[in-house]
């Protein structure tokens, strides 16, 4: 059974005066045997709350808590409060106005700072007011630093999450301990998504980088395999605002969600995570020597561990059975249209040898009639080994990497890719000729051969 404890420590006071006291609230005793007992209790030791030392009352004090309990019961044990509490008396009018004003303007500044800058500025006297008794007002106005921080913005903040699993997945890294390859530190950088409504981490990966290809490669197998979700809601850094990751969201009709800077507690599912993670599993990999054996452990936690442990957040739920009630089909994915939606079409000029340059490769193409020529060069990201192509006119070309070994002996190929049609008759053409004839005052030549 919960146990019943004092509402305050007012209620404590009563409680503990009223067991001093209690016995003799109980006998009819006249006012000389009633004398008595209060000397005989005056010369007893008692321990108040929230005291480690042991103390005697006075006949006064023990005769006022006996009349007082008669008349009024428990509740006229209560201890009064100060009439003047709140007020911080060491301060003046101006000091209090002056104090309230900056912890509003600047929550975050500690008391001892605020005091500190106005010594020095010369509005206050050095050691004229003490810090616990500013500490003391602002408690009492609402404004210690905590209240000041945590009710700061023109909103309440709530403890929200989706209505149904795959409705938002959440992004973030998470730095871990160096990894020792080859006798060179390498960093450790734990990318994650993870469903807001379940907890459940759709894909979880180390990598050594923070680069947005990294997140674009996680977050394709996590489609592959859980389908599209409604929105992302990933952090502001570089790794999830480049142009690529927005552009592939909205061709996937996925809304592309930031929280406000500098507000973490905006990403709590994501941090709380994290935290689990670290004591969990990254706090005790010892020295690992290669990503795949960070990802294994990973992998492990989350299959053995994570996902079937019961969350407080989901009601003693896990996570992997709150997702396995994800509705089915509705958010499912083609492969053609995943691969539609990753595709980068960059403008490139072809150079004379008939190479254009992606991603820091030289790449040529058969068609020699494009030398020179500003074109349209495409790739995919799902699969980043596969050979860029060359879009021009309504056309589709393929690219190659450049071999020049191999160049060297093979022929060079036709620059069109139909041979070009018999030629005809040479047009008649002579500007000199031209210039003679209207000099000597000759006609027009007519317009063809049969003609002359």
């Amino acid at each position: 059974m919960d146990t019943l404890l004092p509402k305050d420590h007012a209620e404590a006071i009563a409680l503990f005066r009223s067991v001093v006291i209690g016995s003799l609230t109980r006998r009819e005793l006249d006012h000389g045997q009633l004398r008595e007992a209060l000397l005989a209790l005056a010369a007893e030791r008692f321990r108040p709350p929230r005291l480690q030392h042991t103390r005697t009352y006075s006949v006064p004090t023990l005769e006022r808590w006996y009349y007082a309990y008669r008349a009024g019961g428990l509740g006229a044990l209560r201890p009064r409060p100060r009439s003047d509490k709140g007020r911080a008396l060491e301060l003046t009018a101006e000091q209090r106005t002056l104090l309230l004003d900056i912890r509003r303007e600047h929550p975050s500044a500690s008391v001892t700072l605020i005091l500190r800058t106005l010594v020095a500025d010369g509005r206050m006297e050095a050691a004229a007011v003490s810090a616990s008794t500013v500490r003391r007002l602002f408690r009492e106005q609402g404004l210690d630093r905590r209240a000041a921080r945590e009710g700061a913005g023109g909103r309440t903040r709530l403890r929200w999450q989706t209505e149904r699993p795959g409705a938002l997945w959440q992004g973030d890294v998470c730095h871990g301990t160096a990894l020792l390859i080859g006798g060179i530190s390498r960093p450790l950088r734990i990318h994650a998504l993870l469903d807001d409504h379940s907890r459940y981490v759709v894909a979880l990966e180390a990598h050594h980088q923070e680069r947005e290809l990294d997140m674009l490669g996680l977050l394709v197998r996590a489609l592959r395999r859980h389908g599209t979700p409604d929105a992302l809601y990933l952090d502001n850094g570089a790794t999830y605002r480049g142009d690529i990751l927005r552009v592939a969201c909205a061709r996937l009709r996925i809304s592309l969600l930031h929280p406000k800077p500098y507000d973490a507690q905006a990403r709590g599912k994501m941090e709380r995570f994290w935290r689990t993670l670290r004591e969990a599993c990254l706090d005790h990999l010892g020295q690992m020597s290669s990503l795949h054996d960070v990802n294994v452990r990973l992998w492990a936690f989350l299959d053995q561990h994570y996902h079937l442990a019961p969350h407080a957040s989901l009601m003693g739920k896990a996570p992997g059975v709150v997702y396995a009630q994800k509705p089915a089909g509705a958010d499912a994915l083609d492969e053609a249209k995943l691969n539609e939606a990753l595709t980068v079409r960059q403008q490139r000029r072809v150079t004379r040898d008939t190479t254009v340059s992606v991603n820091g490769k030289s790449w040529e193409l058969e068609q020699g009639f494009l030398a020179g020529r500003t074109v349209t060069v495409g790739y995919c990201l799902v699969d980043p080994q596969s050979a860029p192509w060359v879009e021009h006119e309504g056309k589709r070309y393929g690219l190659q990497l450049v071999d020049p070994e191999k160049n060297g002996r093979r022929g060079r190929p036709p620059r069109r890719e139909e041979p070009a049609a018999k030629p005809g008759p040479k047009p008649d053409f002579d500007p000199a000729g031209a210039l003679l004839d209207q000099a000597v005052g000759r006609g027009p030549k007519p317009a063809n051969k049969e003609e002359r």
